[in-house]
């Protein structure tokens, strides 16, 4: 492994800010002494700007604390003229991409989105690395891609070729075309496949968010499969934790026997390794909206669950094996769904009130 120093470096981390690249570029800005985070976000409207705007605000104000220069750019990875300009601009040391259109259900009717940034995105972000050689790219894969995979904890060494949704091929294919690249230009590249992130700030599509939203007016939450899934939930701190260590390891460059390089490239997962049942996170969200006075002390839970089957695209467990994270960078996501679920009821009564 290639040991990176990340002080002095002119780092891009695209999809910032979303909920895991805000809180990423909030990290480097209090880690780094010197050099230039520059972000890339399209602002969209798939879920609330004015979220997205509430992050970057949170962002520009750890900026002002830090030695770091901090620079925000408003566009699309899909925009191919955009991302080789910033690359010939700046001549990033370090690419971290976590821009993309997120969601499996959303899929399901918007495939063209998909198709735009994460597959001609990402090649955007490849080309541009294979044309101003970089140190390390990092990039979002998911957990998505273990599609119907019954064999648990998923493991990187498992076979991931029947994705179940068109949202997780486009992210296999983002690690099959990162291998591609790797050999070809030798480009270290590190694929991290995220599990059910979640936290303060997060994606209202997300189903602690949207499920606190329907209860917060009263509504009846939809609680799929009757409730028998269960979920490797990470909360964006420990996510953040692992991407932070990541960049600072990069594939080491290698000649093979044939004198070509041998591809610099990893993937590894990064999850809770404990997954929870639904049933059990939905009761631990909706005490916590209580304490949080979110919902009132005689809240009736039952009343506001409706247990409904199984929906397309969707797989009843995920469950990372994270060995290969704990055995490279000495880390293991940490923070329990308690402690989790806190913290978000907590900020959205404080954002929401």
């Amino acid at each position: 492994m290639q040991k990176i120093d990340l002080n002095n470096k002119t780092i891009l981390v695209t999809g910032s800010p979303g909920f895991i690249g805000a809180n990423l570029v909030i990290r480097l800005l209090k880690e780094m002494h010197g050099g230039t985070v520059v972000s890339l976000d399209n602002m969209n409207d798939y879920y609330d700007p004015g979220l997205k705007e509430y992050r970057l605000g949170l962002v520009e104000k750890a900026a002002q604390n830090s030695q770091v220069r901090h620079i925000f750019h408003r566009g699309s990875i899909g925009d191919k003229a955009l991302v080789d300009d910033l690359f010939d601009t700046y001549h990033f040391d370090v690419v971290v991409n976590l821009a993309a259109q997120a969601g499996v259900r959303y899929s399901i009717d918007h495939p063209d989105v998909y198709i735009e940034s994460n597959i001609i995105g990402f090649y955007n972000i490849l080309e541009a690395c294979r044309h101003n050689p970089v140190e390390h790219l990092v990039y979002a894969s998911s957990s998505s891609v273990y599609g119907g995979n019954t064999k648990v904890p998923f493991s990187t060494e498992d076979k991931v070729d029947n994705p179940v949704s068109l949202y997780a091929a486009t992210k296999k294919s983002n690690e099959l075309l990162a291998h591609a690249y790797s050999k070809l230009y030798n480009i270290p590249s590190t694929g991290l496949r995220f599990f059910t992130v979640y936290g303060p700030a997060g994606r209202p599509d997300m189903f602690y968010f949207s499920a606190t939203n329907t209860l917060s007016k009263g509504g009846k939450i939809k609680i799929f499969n009757y409730g028998n899934c269960k979920r490797d939930f990470t909360y964006v701190d420990d996510i953040v934790e692992g991407v932070y260590r990541v960049m600072q390891g990069a594939p080491e460059k290698v000649t093979g026997a044939d004198g070509l390089p041998v591809p610099p490239y990893a993937v590894y997962n990064i999850g809770g390794g404990n997954p929870e049942n639904l049933l059990d996170y939905i009761s631990t969200l909706q005490q916590e909206l209580v304490r949080a006075g979110v919902l009132p002390a005689d809240y009736d839970f039952e009343g506001h669950r409706e247990l409904v089957g199984m929906q397309a695209g969707d797989v009843p467990v995920t469950y990372a094996d994270s060995k290969a994270l704990e055995r490279d960078f000495g880390f293991t996501p940490q923070i329990g769904i308690r402690d989790g679920l806190r913290a978000f009821a907590e900020w959205y009564a404080e954002y929401y009130k």
